[in-house]
């Protein structure tokens, strides 16, 4: 579908879930920046104190090591937050209320003065939660660069400039009692922090260039849509609210000086298109669910309540907006409903043929897969053997190749391994009287509402009254409320999805690394490919780099050698 945003038809803003299927005109992207010759205060504002330093002392590989440390607000008009957070976990108490518009900068002492250097910029936010800033360099700290699990090590033993970058997201709470995290803080402050870098580049150590953002599972989806909508004027109004460096005037007349585009994206198994991915995770699942691999919903087993019809009601929509993307294959074919399957099939299967040529152990059919489950902090991992009766193999040793794979009894296995997530996965509040907040739905809606139903499934069955979401509460269908200038959500669902901006004229990022268990049942493997082909259709990426790790969940930066061998070699061809 080719469509100006805001001149979508009522039919393409259902059939594309009005978010990720209009390729923007020039009117969505300032691909050259306008210049402002009145004197900015809020640049001069945020102009970086190079004085302004904490030395830090560390190891990397046993080798002592001193580093500067800065911390930065990187905003001219900060939100305050509350002191205590209702985040993931239980409540957070803040000591400082900048903490997510922050920024700490952690550099080499040696190499203070490298104008060159990648700047590996670390963004947190998993679940899509508020994320203040943290960072593991600290006094005394022992890093390791040559394993498989310490990217900060490998980072500074690169010579690399680490930003570990805080930003509002879901359970952002604003000192004032508002919900100051809403779609699309988590972006714009990312954004924010990238024009502070831009802004400032000639007087800090690394280049703006040479941005490398990373972030595992909302962290990732994060990454994706910044490293996709690079210079995008979407973003502009919600800049200027918050004093981001280099953008003038406010509202629909902001402007900017600066860009705010990236070199290279790392995501990790990033939860991404969030309006679709319910749709894509019932697509995925619905055959494979059962009362023995999906939860309970308010203590009433899955087969004896809502979330059957629910699962296959969500099924049904997803076909219509996968196959109105038009994206398609290595060999041009359309990859619609009836080739996603085949082609995270292949994709499955060149993972597994790579382990095999590296001399992983895989089982024939028949055989077991032993995997080590359950581990925690203070309790050891258990190891799980379960039956490979799903993939057949060819030949023997390093030599041998995948003949087939029964996607049916794959899916089966994931769900074996983790427990599906119950229905609905993402957009749960509020729908067949789930009152918990669970999945993403507080990152939408107004700041003064906890959450919106964010998909038009849900908000058709809504069913907690007074909630102020739904047709319920509000009266109007879906697509009506979408409409509505007097919301935003159809602007928070297009701002938070990096297909809203890939292969279109938003300067996206020429590289990207991403990653996706082989037994990740956080999001759907369909939402995983449809980023995957949504990356390599565009003219503009140079290179994509995409892979389902063999027998990972879960997780980020479980391969550190081989992504930052990755980054180096992306570094090396552009000096």
């Amino acid at each position: 579908m080719q469509c100006h945003f805001k001149r979508c038809t009522i039919t393409a803003l259902l059939t594309a879930g009005l978010i990720a299927g209009c390729n923007d005109s020039s009117e969505e992207t300032a691909s050259t920046p306008v210049v402002d010759t009145t004197v900015d205060a809020e640049n001069a504002a945020l102009k970086f104190d190079a004085a302004n330093y904490t030395t830090i002392n560390v190891t990397i590989d046993g080798i002592a090591t001193k580093l500067r440390q800065y911390k930065i607000v990187y905003v001219a008009k900060p939100v305050k937050s509350a002191t205590t957070l209702g985040m993931s976990g239980g409540a957070q108490t803040l000591t400082d209320p900048y903490s997510m518009q922050t920024m700490i900068v952690s550099v080499s002492d040696a190499l203070v003065s490298d104008q060159k250097a990648p700047l590996y910029f670390l963004v947190g936010n998993s679940g899509w939660m508020a994320s203040p800033v943290t960072t593991s360099v600290t006094e005394g700290k022992a890093f390791t660069s040559t394993g498989d699990s310490d990217n900060v090590g490998a980072a500074l033993k690169a010579g690399y400039v680490m930003i570990n970058v805080g930003t509002r997201s879901r359970g952002a709470r604003a000192e004032d009692g508002t919900w100051t995290g809403k779609a699309p803080a988590p972006v714009v402050d990312a954004k924010a922090a990238i024009r502070y870098l831009r802004l400032n580049d000639s007087a800090m150590p690394g280049s703006a260039e040479r941005i490398i953002v990373t972030g595992t599972s909302g962290g990732g989806g994060l990454t994706a849509v910044v490293s996709a909508s690079g210079n995008s004027v979407d973003f502009l109004p919600f800049l200027a609210e918050i004093g981001a460096a280099g953008i003038a005037g406010s509202g629909a007349t902001a402007t900017s000086t600066l860009k705010d585009d990236v070199f290279a994206a790392v995501a990790y198994c990033p939860i991404n298109n969030l309006g679709n991915a319910d749709a894509g995770y019932e697509w995925e699942y619905n055959a494979t669910r059962t009362d023995s691999n999906t939860p309970s919903l308010n203590n009433v087993a899955y087969s004896a309540g809502p979330q059957v019809n629910a699962s296959f009601a969500l099924k049904t929509i997803f076909p219509a907006y996968l196959n109105n993307l038009a994206l398609t294959l290595e060999n041009g074919m359309a990859l619609n409903d009836s080739s996603l399957k085949g082609a995270t099939q292949a994709l499955l299967k060149a993972e597994i043929e790579r382990q095999i040529a590296k001399g992983t152990a895989v089982p024939t059919l028949g055989g077991n897969f032993s995997l080590r489950v359950g581990g925690r902090p203070g309790v050891a991992p258990s190891t799980k053997n379960i039956v490979n009766d799903w993939l057949t193999l060819s030949g023997s040793g390093t030599s041998a190749t995948v003949t087939n794979i029964d996607y049916a009894k794959f899916l089966a296995f994931v769900a074996t391994i983790q427990s599906l997530k119950s229905v609905v996965a993402f957009d749960a509040v509020g729908v067949t009287g789930n009152t918990a907040i669970s999945g993403e739905t507080n990152l939408f809606g107004s700041a003064s509402v906890q959450y919106s139903n964010f998909n038009e499934w849900t908000w058709a069955n809504n069913s907690i009254t007074g909630d102020g979401s739904g047709i319920d509460d509000t009266g109007v269908s879906w697509t009506q409320y979408l409409l509505n200038s007097n919301n935003n959500l159809a602007t928070q669902l297009k701002l938070i999805n990096p297909l809203s901006y890939l292969n279109t004229v938003a300067d996206t990022a020429p590289y990207w690394y991403v990653r996706h268990g082989m037994i990740d049942r956080d999001t759907s493997f369909a939402m995983q490919s449809l980023l995957y082909y949504a990356i390599k259709n565009d003219a503009s990426v140079r290179d994509v780099s995409y892979a389902m790790p063999y027998l990972v969940s879960h997780s980020g930066n479980y391969d550190v050698q081989e992504a930052f061998a990755w980054i180096k070699s992306k570094v090396a061809a552009n000096p």
